[in-house]
């Protein structure tokens, strides 16, 4: 592989980029008319504008972007994450047309795009999945006799969804119809596709994902877990590994469930198998995410191993040189996504200019970063910045890096999910482990954080003035 393509922008292609000229590989850029001046754009070896600012012009455009491929005499595509890393077609487009696509086969994709599919595949290998339906149903009688059958609160899901879009918790029966009829048209206008399905509703879940990584030689290796439960509308904001309530034993279940996973769809990279933990440590199957996770370097920062570089060696057709074996887990890594939005406005995106952008940097930091200073945040993407990362020896020393790190972390011209970080990374219910997807809705409000920023200017102010006080004393005035 001489030439990569990265179709995407921001922190990731810039991740991407970094790798590929690592390993002595060309790069080039895909930007939008609102990216020009973006840092990912800088930072390949070519750059190439593919469109207008909205994404369906640009990031979205598949002919284009393959077109542009063709004409630069490119390799290999790495979609990133979101855009089109998870289209089938686009998978397909780039084989039909003699390029590398880094990423699974189009076949596995479509499988795992879908939840009821996935669920299919999944079991012949005797993995746990939720109480519910393998079919999708938009008959509201028939969801009240299924609802009936498994339980009340229970949980409606797109089939083809994922973000939290299409979603809805029903704890009554008379609930039911006007959140079916609102989770049908959500998912309607988000997928197209409005097909729904019902399972039992895990009232106080953990969110825990499995990295697996598979060749074209047979072998599949997992790489440990990640906790993703501190999420607000149902999408993740603070991830970290190792998850702190999984034994060596329940680790190594779930990883061997999760490289089932990867088998029942003849798996090809690096993917992730997600997972839901209930109160007593039973888990169960959710869904697999067919691309490299926004949140992968808290995995690399535990395992030393660079995922992105795995990823290109596997689509060259290498096989794996590391055994499940080999792989240990050394110390503990926290991540942060820093979005533009605003956490004492239910989290609403914050558009504007980054008048002041400078980033934490020393040991044990890392920060994936898409932006500079004085560039302006685009209405068109998903907000986010950067993502903040910290790695110690210990959970511990893992978190005060990271306060360490928020605190010299200096954004002004746009509010950011930093107070929300230092929030939940001070948190005793954080801190002791004891949390579940719902922390933000049973420890999280606006007043909290508000509350906490008057009180340290208060106690700023008097610091100033006893410091003032303590000078006035020391100041000789001539006789």
């Amino acid at each position: 592989m001489k030439k990569l393509l990265i179709a995407n922008r921001g922190e990731i292609a810039m991740r991407i980029i970094r790798t590929a000229k690592n390993m002595g590989i060309q790069t080039v850029a895909v930007y939008s008319i609102a990216d020009r001046n973006a840092p990912h754009v800088k930072f390949a070896d070519e750059a190439i504008c593919i469109g207008e600012a909205p994404s369906s012009a640009s990031y979205l455009n598949a002919k284009k972007i393959i077109h542009v491929a063709k004409q630069l005499y490119v390799d290999a595509i790495h979609p990133g994450y979101g855009f089109l890393s998870e289209n089938a077609d686009f998978a397909e487009l780039c084989e039909a047309n003699h390029i590398i696509f880094i990423g699974p086969r189009s076949k596995a994709i479509k499988t795992m795009g879908s939840k009821l599919a996935a669920k299919e595949a999944v079991k012949q290998y005797d993995i746990p999945m939720v109480p519910g339906i393998d079919e999708a149903i938009t008959d509201i009688s028939k969801a009240k006799d299924i609802a009936k059958a498994i339980g009340f609160p229970i949980l409606i899901k797109a089939s083809a969804g994922g973000g939290g879009k299409g979603m809805r918790i029903v704890e009554k029966e008379i609930e039911l119809e006007t959140q079916m009829e609102r989770a049908i048209s959500e998912a309607t206008s988000a997928f197209g596709d409005g097909s729904v399905f019902i399972e039992k509703y895990i009232s106080s879940p953990r969110h825990i994902e499995i990295q697996v990584m598979a060749d074209s030689h047979g072998n599949i290796l997992h790489f440990f877990e990640r906790e993703c439960s501190i999420q607000r509308r149902h999408q993740k904001v603070i991830e970290e590994a190792p998850s702190t309530v999984l034994s060596p034993e329940l680790r190594s279940k779930m990883g061997e469930a999760a490289i089932k996973v990867a088998k029942s769809c003849d798996y090809l990279g690096a993917g992730t198998v997600e997972f839901l933990l209930d109160s007593n440590h039973n888990f169960y199957f959710l869904e697999m995410n067919t691309r490299l996770q926004v949140e992968h370097p808290v995995t690399e920062l535990i395992t030393g191993v660079d995922l992105v570089e795995l990823q290109i060696r596997i689509a060259q057709g290498e096989a794996l040189k590391i055994k499940q074996s080999d792989l240990k887990i050394n110390g503990h890594a926290l991540e942060l996504r820093v979005y533009a939005e605003d956490p004492l406005n239910n989290f609403l995106p914050s558009v504007g200019r980054l008048n002041t952008y400078r980033i934490p940097t020393g040991k044990g930091i890392r920060v994936d970063n898409g932006f500079e200073e004085h560039m302006d945040i685009p209405i068109y993407y998903d907000p986010m910045l950067s993502k903040l990362i910290t790695h110690g020896k210990t959970r511990q020393e893992a978190i005060q890096r990271m306060l360490e790190a928020i605190s010299n972390y200096h954004v002004e011209g746009v509010e950011t999910t930093l107070s929300f970080g230092r929030f939940v990374f001070e948190h005793e219910a954080f801190r002791s482990g004891n949390f579940d997807t719902h922390f933000v809705n049973n420890h999280f409000s606006p007043e909290t954080i508000k509350a906490k920023m008057k009180a340290e200017a208060r106690l700023a102010a008097l610091i100033a003035l006893k410091q003032y006080t303590e000078d006035l004393k020391k100041i000789r005035l001539p006789h």
